[in-house]
């Protein structure tokens, strides 16, 4: 059951993230913390969000440089 919640919890945050891009880096820490519940429930991590993590904090990351 949790992992249905958790799931139910990483598609809203998905839809927020198509009708608000402008809270791009809100979203990313709630899919990382969504990750990390489900690392911590030992079930395994959809590919596709591992891999939209990894996006978000390479173009974050990026930001960061460009900004200092």
């Amino acid at each position: 059951m949790a992992f249905d919640l958790i799931k139910l919890e990483i598609e809203q945050l998905l839809t927020d993230m198509q009708n608000q891009p402008q809270d791009g880096h809100e979203i990313y820490l709630s899919v990382m913390e969504k990750l990390n519940q489900l690392k911590a429930t030992g079930m395994p991590l959809p590919e596709d969000l591992v891999t939209l993590e990894r996006k978000l904090e390479e173009e974050f990351a990026s930001e960061q440089r460009e900004g200092e």
